[in-house]
Parts: C-alpha cells; sequence; structure tokens
C-alpha cells in the first residue's frame, strides 16, 4: 500500500545519525532521509491532486525559514531515542499549517496527542541497543541546520520504495 508524508530533511544530520538509522529506524530502510516529520501519514497518493498539492505549498510557504540546532538526544519511554530540535518552534509552525489546511491528516493519526518535533535516530530495538547509539550521537552534537524546504514523500514499506515527489519552500 503507498502512503505519503509531509517532512523536512535534515541532511546535516545524516553524518551523525545515518549509521544508526540504517539499522534502527526502519524508515531509512524505505529510502527516507534523516528529518522531522510534519504529518504522517499525509493523504493517500491517489487523493493528491493540482488542487490538495497547491494548499499544501500554500500552507508551508505561510512558515518563514529558520535556523535549528539538534543540541540533545532523548526519548519517547524507552523505546525511542531520538534528537530535540531547538528551537522547535519551526517545526510546530509547520505541523500547524498544514494540519490546519488538511484537517483529515492528524500527526500520526491522533495517537500520541499534541506532536514533538523530532529527529528519530532508532525505535523498536534492543534498549542497551538504542542507549548505545544515544550516546555515541550525543558525542557528535550540536547539528546545526537552516530549515529552507519541506517535501512530500510518498512510498511502500518496500525496501528504498519512498521518493520525494515535491519540494515545498517555507516562506
Amino acid at each position: 500500500m503507498s502512503e505519503s508524508a509531509v517532512i523536512v530533511p535534515v541532511p546535516e544530520a545524516e553524518p551523525v545519525v545515518g549509521a544508526f538509522r540504517a539499522s534502527l529506524d526502519r524508515s531509512a530502510g524505505w529510502g527516507v532521509p534523516a528529518h522531522v516529520t510534519v504529518i504522517y501519514p499525509f493523504l493517500a497518493p491517489d487523493r493528491l491532486g493540482p488542487d490538495e498539492l497547491r494548499r499544501l505549498r500554500d500552507a508551508v510557504r505561510s512558515v518563514p525559514r529558520f535556523e535549528v540546532s539538534f543540541t540533545e538526544v532523548r526519548w519517547f519511554a524507552d523505546t525511542v531515542v531520538w534528537l530535540a530540535p531547538h528551537p522547535a518552534e519551526g517545526f510546530r509552525a509547520l505541523i500547524d499549517a498544514v494540519w490546519s489546511a488538511f484537517p483529515e491528516c492528524p500527526p500520526y493519526r491522533g495517537a500520541f496527542g499534541t506532536p514533538v518535533p523530532h529527529l528519530t535516530i532508532g525505535d523498536d530495538a534492543a534498549l542497551d541497543t538504542l542507549s548505545a547509539a544515544g550516546d555515541a550521537v550525543s558525542r557528535r552534537l550540536p547539528v546545526t541546520a537552516s530549515v529552507h524546504v519541506a517535501h512530500l514523500f510518498q512510498g511502500s514499506a518496500a525496501p528504498g520504495a519512498w521518493r520525494s515527489v515535491a519540494e515545498l519552500p517555507l516562506g
């Protein structure tokens, strides 16, 4: 089954998290780069026509470009290790803008309440493996990035199936 997501790729993080994501984050195997998720799941690819793409572009463009640093490793329970963006407000603004434009697409189907912007290092692996990854990444921080574009990605759970199908510039 094909899906879509709106993400902000963070290529600056790849040298720090890429090796860990390759074995600890299934989305890396699908072809999704190091990123902060804006909305997942987004509209099914067959529901993304020119009007929806225009509405998505307008929502993303409503948020100004911003600078961010990933300065600390954090956890969701003991199952997901991730990098926290500082400040996180730019990502929150993107999430809010896209969600407002597409209220039928709550982040993570609304499963986690208020979305927390994050860059996943790894999930659903042994705690000692995730801890070692988090410790190794924390020694290589901070990672700084200039956020000026989001991407619409589409794909399936097949290896390497996800691709960027649209660049979405921020304002």
